[in-house]
């Protein structure tokens, strides 16, 4: 029987395909092409668990959830963008995401780039809208606050360490700042929004970050010991890609049995800043330990 968890990440997954399959309506004029590759890529299913942390966070402060899931949905929008380019010759290189050729592949690499593009700012069109929130202060607020996560000194910036760090100069301190921007930034932005839609406290938005932070690094570590153990038809894209090209990760520098313990001391460390919320934060606990359970 599928328990609370399960249930609730479903749901926040089947609202969030029908908020996409919204905001990208089918085109039949000139653009018609770039509107299908968005949708493609937003449509193609997925765990949704940024968006689910970020309607979670928010349910830590009653906030409606009208304004929660187009926050929510903006951030897979955003995550989908990046999943696009990410998977570009380029960068990647990848054939496969979610079991279907990439966007690339599907359409061709102009398409790809620029569906990429549409989709980051269409998020913050999204997050700029009254529909979002009736406060200027708050929509400013996620603007800045997500602009900071995806770029230089968040997702864009790890991206760039992640293509041009030789392999034989990360060590572990350097391979974590690397996770924090790459991965973990936006993570951490989908609690952050959470809060920012709630006006949390200081110390509860302190809380929440600590969360992230810890459940970020563990989210990527589980992603690394996946790919070691993982196959490609349960991953839905080639497995080991980083070890055949010779890439520091955390199973290489730690070792698997180690990563495995790290990423579970991780999970329990980000449950134990969820205390000040009590209960009412069970789902984000769930979600820790799901973080390094999944198979996908």
């Amino acid at each position: 029987m599928e328990n609370d968890f399960g249930k609730a990440l479903r749901q926040t997954a089947e609202l969030i395909d029908k908020e996409l399959a919204e905001l990208i309506p089918e085109n039949n004029g000139p653009e018609k092409q770039l509107y299908e590759a968005m949708r493609y890529a937003a449509l193609a299913g997925g765990k949704r668990l940024r968006a689910f942390l970020v309607i979670q966070s928010a349910d830590l402060f009653s906030v409606p959830r009208i304004h929660s899931t187009r926050v929510a949905a903006a951030i897979e929008l955003v995550h989908c963008y990046s999943l696009i380019h990410d998977d570009l010759p380029c960068m990647d290189d990848d054939d496969l995401r979610r079991g279907l050729p990439t966007v690339h592949k599907k359409f061709d690499e102009a398409t790809a780039v620029l569906s990429g593009d549409a989709l980051q700012s269409l998020a913050f069109e999204i997050l700029s809208d009254p529909l979002t929130h009736p406060s200027p202060e708050v929509r400013v607020s996620l603007v800045s606050c997500l602009s900071h996560a995806i770029g230089l000194r968040g997702m864009v910036g790890g991206q760039t360490m992640d293509i041009y760090a030789n392999s034989k100069d990360i060590d572990i301190q350097t391979i974590t700042r690397l996770q924090q921007l790459k991965t973990g930034a936006l993570i951490s932005f989908a609690c952050e929004a959470g809060a920012i839609l709630g006006h949390a406290s200081p110390p509860q938005r302190h809380a929440l970050k600590a969360y992230t932070h810890d459940l970020g690094l563990a989210f990527q570590i589980a992603d690394d010991i996946l790919d070691i153990e993982g196959s490609a038809e349960e991953m839905g894209k080639a497995t080991q890609k980083d070890t055949d090209a010779g890439k520091a990760t955390f199973v290489s520098l730690m070792g698997l049995e180690d990563a495995k313990i790290h990423a579970s001391m991780l999970a329990d460390q980000a449950v134990t800043h969820l205390d000040i919320f009590g209960p009412k934060a069970d789902l984000l606990r769930h979600a820790a330990a799901f973080t390094i359970e999944r198979r996908i």
